[in-house]
């Protein structure tokens, strides 16, 4: 696949940002810190940040690259599409603004990935949960990569075999994140990312695997990314979730209110089992007391995405965490954490 050899860069790392605060700084600063064997440029698309954001990215003018944007004009495959269209690089490398590197050789690592062959569109990497975060984040997001790991590495539509796999597993094999990946450029201008409010990643990892394409998985490019989201935002934030998967991939999450109790308690219980064997029920007591609640209100958002299209547009934009932080009209802790 012939790849831009005139490029001023090799490799451009795209970050969409809005009022990342003080965490976005930290992210910053690591990517200054990353040893490749080539140079890269950092661009960051700004959707309306009043936190600081862009004077901070002022000052490091000389570095990175910057442009703003309106909030009515930012969506999460638009913006990113945007962003992809103003560099030159054969390699775009994708954070978002709350996803530290784990180490100095994230970019080397996850570039590297996607060369292993020319067929390969793109590659995603590992995520690690903050420390002194939720403990049930950390363990979910250690259960899930593991899981990738152990499939094969470089997934692609090319056997009969790898087909049917791919029917009795669809969410796996388009499983993408774009909060730690890099994409072929020569690639991405035959299949850009759609224009979607949710799961856009996803969508394009799916378009090209059923275009003949290969993806990726990077376990040696890790990210430090994850949330410690409160009842209310867990449950917002499984809205969009389950909405957007529902709509563009017709998964059901939680169907029904007895899909709900059912789990709920299932998960409740393993929260429990995993409190008692880890001893988090006297290290971290109000994780604990905190988890039942977290699950309810997850299934919760579930179940009302399925319902979605039973509710006015304004009641769902009501419910959607994405549309409060979109519209700016969400303070959230989110927003502000720091991490250790």
């Amino acid at each position: 696949m012939q790849e831009n050899q005139n490029a001023k860069y090799k490799v451009t790392v795209l970050i969409p940002t809005k009022n990342g605060g003080i965490l976005f700084k930290r992210v910053i600063e690591a990517l200054l810190l990353q040893e490749t064997s080539w140079d890269f440029e950092i661009l960051i698309i700004d959707s309306g940040s009043k936190d600081g954001t862009l004077e901070f990215c002022q000052t490091l003018e000389s570095k990175i690259r910057f442009h703003t944007i309106s909030p009515e004009e930012f969506g999460h495959g638009k913006t990113r599409n945007l962003g992809i269209s103003m560099c030159e690089s054969a390699f775009i490398a994708l954070l978002t603004q709350d996803a530290l590197p784990a180490d100095s050789r994230w970019l080397q690592n996850i570039v590297a990935t996607v060369e292993q062959a020319p067929d390969i569109a793109g590659a995603f990497g590992r995520h690690f949960a903050y420390p002194g975060g939720n403990p049930f984040v950390e363990r979910d997001l250690k259960e899930h990569f593991n899981m990738l790991f152990n499939y094969p590495h470089i997934l692609k539509l090319d056997t009969e075999e790898s087909y049917n796999t791919y029917l009795s597993c669809p969410q796996i094999w388009h499983f993408f994140s774009d909060n730690n990946a890099c994409i072929r450029r020569s690639v991405w201008e035959k299949i850009p990312y759609p224009d979607v409010e949710f799961a856009e990643d996803q969508i394009w990892a799916k378009k090209i695997l059923e275009a003949g394409y290969a993806k990726a998985y990077a376990d040696d490019a890790a990210v430090f990314h994850s949330h410690n989201y409160s009842v209310l935002e867990l449950g917002r934030r499984s809205f969009d979730e389950a909405k957007a998967l529902f709509s563009l991939f017709g998964y059901r999450l939680c169907p029904s209110i007895l899909h709900l109790l059912f789990y709920f308690s299932r998960s409740s219980m393993k929260d429990i089992s995993f409190s008692v064997n880890s001893k988090l029920i006297f290290n971290q007591p109000i994780w604990v007391l905190k988890s039942p609640l977290l699950n309810l209100s997850r299934q919760i958002g579930y179940y009302l995405a399925g319902q979605a299209h039973h509710l006015p547009d304004f009641v769902t934009d009501l419910i959607s965490l994405n549309q409060s932080i979109k519209k700016g009209n969400l303070k959230s802790k989110m927003l502000k954490q720091k991490y250790n």
